[in-house]
């Protein structure tokens, strides 16, 4: 049997206050069995705690807690994805509001620009990073040494051996002499310029372009707005329905060898 707790706030309130409408239209989702809480689906009246109980609606974790807040940034070069930096660099968190204190949902590396979410939301952190959901990430990457061979366009497709393992199949177009649009759904260290090193190219310029579904080309560098619920819902309804590579590293490997 699920707790309960007796000071808790009730669902349906909690759900209004998140955004789900009326108190009755959420009193229906609970009724319609679309409301789970610690993975149990709910019933009318049950009453929920912030820091205890996780919510969700269709499967998706919701933000429940007062005083959440979720940015997206537009990354300058030269600057660090991390709330301090012993070297004196400018952070990630010097472009947004300081209360409530935020970290970064990932990180893009000092060189790379682009799209950067921001949160205090563990929740909504922890399953966008997590490695076994999917969520794409787009980037622009210029390269040097000219446009790539058939070979190289394969190898970056299908995986490529780094050196902690062959990176999940990408999605790569040459849009431009030197110019290559590519999407992943992995988070590894510097990922993309060492793909592009395998395959013997230096990454000049990358931008992340895409995070999901969201794309801002209003943001300047250095500019931040807030995330809509909306936005919020669908960034965690791709991570929980997203759809990783799940072939393992050997089968990876033989492909790399045909």
């Amino acid at each position: 049997m699920l707790e309960e707790h007796e000071d808790g706030e009730r669902l349906q309130k909690v759900l209004a206050r998140v955004g789900y409408g009326s108190r009755r239209a959420c009193e229906e989702l609970i009724e319609r069995g679309r409301v789970t809480v610690n993975g149990g689906v709910a019933i009318l009246g049950r009453r929920v705690h912030d820091d205890r109980d996780l919510v969700a609606v269709d499967g998706v974790p919701i933000p429940t807690a007062p005083g959440l807040v979720h940015y997206l940034l537009n990354k300058p070069q030269g600057v660090v994805s991390t709330s301090s930096d012993p070297e004196g660099r400018r952070t990630v968190v010097e472009f947004v509001p300081e209360d409530p204190r935020v970290f970064s949902v990932g990180r893009l590396d000092f060189a790379t620009e682009g799209l950067l979410l921001l949160t205090n939301d563990g929740t909504f952190a922890q399953l966008l990073t997590h490695p076994s959901f999917g969520v794409e990430k787009e980037y622009l990457a210029e390269i040097s040494g000219g446009s790539l061979s058939p070979g190289s366009l394969r190898l970056l497709k299908e995986g490529v051996a780094l050196d902690d393992g062959v990176t999940a199949p990408a999605k790569v177009a040459e849009v431009a002499p030197g110019m290559v649009r590519i999407v992943i759904h992995e988070g590894r260290n510097r990922q993309v310029r060492r793909m592009f090193e395998a395959v013997g190219h230096e990454v000049t310029r990358l931008v992340r372009v895409r995070i999901g579904g969201l794309m801002d080309q209003s943001l300047k560098p250095g500019a931040f707005r807030t995330l809509s619920l909306e936005e919020v819902l669908s960034l965690g309804a791709l991570a929980a329905n997203g759809a990783p590579d799940k072939r393992t590293r050997a089968e990876r490997r033989s492909n790399l060898q045909r």
